[in-house]
């Protein structure tokens, strides 16, 4: 999903807001620790974004981190999708 911007050269992906649209409508009851960083998300464009003190990348480290139930093709998908653009910001998970 991750692609690269050709007058920048910097990864573009889709919208960290977008990204949590998609994962309210696949996990129709998420984990409760998942819960917060979910709502974060739908509040964030990029990583680099600040979500009150804490960082995108928090943000997303934090909620793969919860999301460990979440099971399926479409959860395998947008976890490996988060993951990739965890890696773009120089943060592995």
């Amino acid at each position: 999903m991750t692609q690269t911007s050709p007058a920048e050269g910097a990864p573009v992906h889709r919208p960290l807001y977008i990204i949590a649209a998609d994962i309210r409508a696949n996990w129709p009851k998420p984990y409760f620790g998942a819960v917060p960083y979910i709502f974060a998300l739908r509040h964030l464009n990029q990583v680099s974004e600040p979500y009150g003190l804490d960082s995108g990348v928090s943000v997303v480290a934090y909620f793969l981190a919860n999301a460990a139930t979440w099971r399926g093709s479409e959860a395998r998908r947008i976890k490996s999708e988060l993951r990739e653009i965890l890696k773009g910001a120089n943060y592995v998970i």
